[in-house]
């Protein structure tokens, strides 16, 4: 009977022994590498919780069917900590001071940055939380909307396209790796010489550099999000519209002066703001 009691505990600890190392390879089995901004980070399984740091961040995980559990403007590091996270996505540029320590909250994967081919983030984003198939149908979805949309586009991508931002202290004119510009391109518009650029944005514009502003088409956007309120950003982009340099721009003689949403084509960033930007461009080159 002794030597049947010591055989079941020693076929019991095998046992033990044996679901140990299997959970151990199952694990090891669903982890996988991501190389980022900061280096490579493995991670154990599909994330289900995620605190994402960014806008654009926060749209591509919905985008693949994943709600983020947290969304952080300005990082609180013990607000992240109690949702006890899976995954932290953030970005470089903004939080690249406080990596090690998000890090050592859960595995944490950073994009360059801000700016340039949102798409190039996007793919990132999905492939932090093992949703790479679902990425590229989104992307391909966006590709053949765009096509799409350049055949009935036609002769008009000929126009000439320009982007401001009036804001108190630093109005700007956009260039080709902002987030308008990158989407402009996508469609294949063409842009003022100036704006032609694989820049981000001409920055301090003053009102005697107004004719760099000029394209057959001018879209402006501000801080301000509703256009009828008499606010900072809405009281400049009035005064600088009006200005009578402003009205000897051919766009202006046109009637072809709009403003549009910043959150749309500015600050989200994401491939939702990228599909509502599409949703404009049908609606004043196509309506």
């Amino acid at each position: 009977m002794f030597c049947i009691m010591i055989l079941m505990v020693i076929i019991a600890g095998c046992s033990k022994e044996e679901k140990k190392e299997n959970d151990t390879a199952a694990k090891a089995k669903d982890s996988y590498t991501v190389k980022h901004a900061m280096g490579e980070t493995s991670v154990n399984g599909t994330p289900k919780k995620v605190v994402v740091l960014t806008n654009e961040g926060a749209e591509a995980l919905i985008a693949v069917g994943v709600t983020p559990v947290g969304t952080e403007r300005d990082i609180n590091l013990e607000a992240v900590m109690k949702l006890k996270p899976d995954l932290i996505i953030g970005n470089k540029m903004r939080h690249e001071k406080i990596y090690e320590q998000l890090n050592e909250i859960a595995p944490t994967v950073y994009a360059e940055t801000l700016r340039g081919d949102w798409k190039e983030n996007f793919t990132l984003y999905t492939k932090a939380v093992n949703k790479e198939k679902e990425g590229q149908k989104a992307l391909e979805d966006y590709k053949k909307r765009i096509e799409g949309m350049k055949e009935k586009l036609g002769d008009k991508l000929n126009y000439k396209v320009s982007i401001i931002r009036f804001v108190p202290g630093d109005v700007r004119i956009y260039q080709k790796n902002s987030f308008s510009g990158v989407v402009l391109n996508d469609v294949g518009f063409k842009r003022p010489p100036l704006q032609d650029k694989d820049e981000f944005a001409i920055k301090g514009i003053t009102k005697e550099q107004i004719p760099n502003m000029d394209g057959d088409y001018i879209f402006y956007f501000t801080s301000d999000k509703d256009a009828d309120k008499n606010n900072e950003g809405n009281t400049l982009a009035k005064e600088w519209t009006e200005d009578p340099l402003f009205k000897q721009l051919q766009a202006s003689k046109d009637n072809k002066v709009f403003q549009v949403d910043e959150v749309i084509w500015n600050t989200a960033g994401g491939i939702k703001a990228a599909n509502l930007m599409l949703d404009d461009i049908e609606k004043y080159f196509l309506k």
